[in-house]
């Protein structure tokens, strides 16, 4: 298999999503565990830039990596003199072996943003590698806005990368920065960089029209080697290309190695891992890891599902660490009935008329307001009472509810009574609102019947 070299954005240009703040520990944890995944670069962030990240790469010098080189990210110079930059002076201090800083490509932004010549853009470029590449530091070039440059002046576009692989660059990334390229334009460009230039090449996609992932492949087929991304297509504005679904389509479906074997299982729980730290919610529909990736609702789907998993499913999910899951609802046939009393072990086939009546009881549970698939728990309660297989660990009796606000604090306290083999317990506890109130009261009220309640994510039965 091809190796390709995966590199992870995610702490520098992930953290400029709207929403996602990380504090240096933050950044520290999710480090650790794409070195665990085998992620090959690690961009920690721009020393240069601000507090948070100068501290983050003072900490992670400590860090124990197996796997990953950190990297530290800046800019081209910004004073007269390489050696007097305050930027490329704090990518130094960083004392990460790889740093990686990006340049002007474009004409547009050497006349409008930086508002210097070209010609004096070059030479920017060029001093800022030499410099880096004096100290010792492996230098990873991207040319921002590549591809939008190359449109407009495809010459003084390649001329900026060879300033800086001649100034000492390792390799170069092409960046599709305003996330405004096509596929067939992204092959094409970069066919045409490979054939001018010796050294290795990268990709930078972004996804403001959608196609971040397509992009980053069309570039690996034109001959990139190093693929740069996010975990979950973090970034800014509509994010940045998604190296979960990256990873899986190059190693699964395109025979390229990304990852060892054994660490491709782990994705999915790497890409839940980094939506939790970052505090955002994991989208179920996200492809190859969400929750509902592999999820079958439509009784023709499960029926086929059921008979030859290839019929419904890209993939098998447990590739990447999923699993597959079939949903009830009204839309699903007996084979969805069948499958769930499969896995709560309870003897139900097609052909049983508890089977025909079960699905229509469901169907008008659903058509009154009843919803399933988002409560298995009440589905497996369902099932059991109507297949006569249901133990009632207690009975509710009563229970109670109190508000009460002291000063700023809103207090809620919940008493509730329970029998369980005709021994009645009553309790009372305190919670963060009444749901919660009654969770931890009940629990409590449980605690000496079954010593598991107090710890489990829901009450027996």
């Amino acid at each position: 298999m091809t190796a390709l070299q995966l590199y992870d954005t995610t702490l520098r240009d992930g953290a400029q999503t709207e929403g996602i703040s990380y504090s240096v520990q933050d950044k520290l944890h999710i480090t650790q565990k794409l070195d665990e995944l085998g992620v090959h670069y690690v961009e920690g962030g721009w020393p240069g830039s601000n507090p948070k990240d100068a501290e983050f790469f003072k900490r992670a010098k400590k860090l124990r990596l197996r796997n990953a080189l950190l990297t530290a990210f800046g800019s081209t110079r910004y004073a007269s003199n390489a050696s007097r930059d305050s930027n490329l002076r704090a990518l130094l201090e960083a004392e990460t072996p790889i740093v990686t800083i990006f340049g002007k490509s474009w004409n547009l932004h050497v006349r409008d943003v930086l508002r210097i010549s070209l010609d004096e853009n070059l030479k920017l470029i060029a001093d800022s590698v030499a410099f880096l590449s004096r100290h010792g530091r492996r230098v990873i070039y991207d040319a921002e806005h590549f591809f939008d440059g190359h449109k407009e002046d495809a010459s003084y576009a390649l001329s900026s990368i060879k300033a800086a692989v001649e100034a000492g660059a390792e390799s170069i990334a092409l960046c599709d920065t305003n996330g405004g390229s096509l596929p067939h334009e992204i092959t094409e460009i970069t066919a045409q960089v490979k054939q001018a230039l010796s050294v290795p090449l990268g990709i930078h996609t972004h996804n403001d029209s959608d196609l971040a992932v397509a992009n980053a492949i069309a570039a690996v087929r034109a001959g990139c080697v190093q693929v740069q991304g996010t975990m979950n297509g973090y970034g800014e504005r509509c994010g940045n290309a998604n190296l979960v679904s990256l990873i899986s389509v190059l190693q699964l479906k395109m025979g390229l190695s990304c990852l060892a074997d054994d660490k491709i299982k782990e994705l999915t729980e790497t890409a839940h891992y980094v939506a939790e730290v970052s505090n955002m919610a994991q989208h179920p529909h996200q492809p190859f890891v969400g929750a509902a990736a592999f999820a079958h609702k439509g009784g023709v789907h499960v029926n086929a599902v059921m008979k030859n998993p290839r019929t419904y499913e890209h993939i098998d999910p447990a590739l990447i660490g999923n699993e597959r899951r079939i949903l009830v609802s009204e839309l699903s046939g007996r084979s969805s009935l069948v499958f769930k009393a499969k896995d709560l072990a309870l003897d139900l086939t097609k052909e049983t008329p508890q089977a025909k009546r079960l699905l229509k009881l469901l169907q008008q549970l659903e058509h009154e307001g009843y919803h399933f698939e988002a409560a298995e728990g009440s589905l497996e309660l369902l099932l059991k009472r109507q297949l006569k297989r249901f133990k009632p660990f207690f009975t509710l009796e009563s229970f109670r509810i109190i508000m009460e606000k002291h000063g700023s604090r809103v207090v809620s306290e919940a008493t509730i009574k329970v029998r369980v083999d005709g021994i009645a317990e009553q309790t009372a506890a305190e919670g963060d609102g009444p749901v919660n109130a009654l969770d931890n009261a009940i629990r409590k009220a449980l605690k000496q019947f079954y010593c598991q309640s107090a710890r489990a994510d829901r009450i027996p039965g």
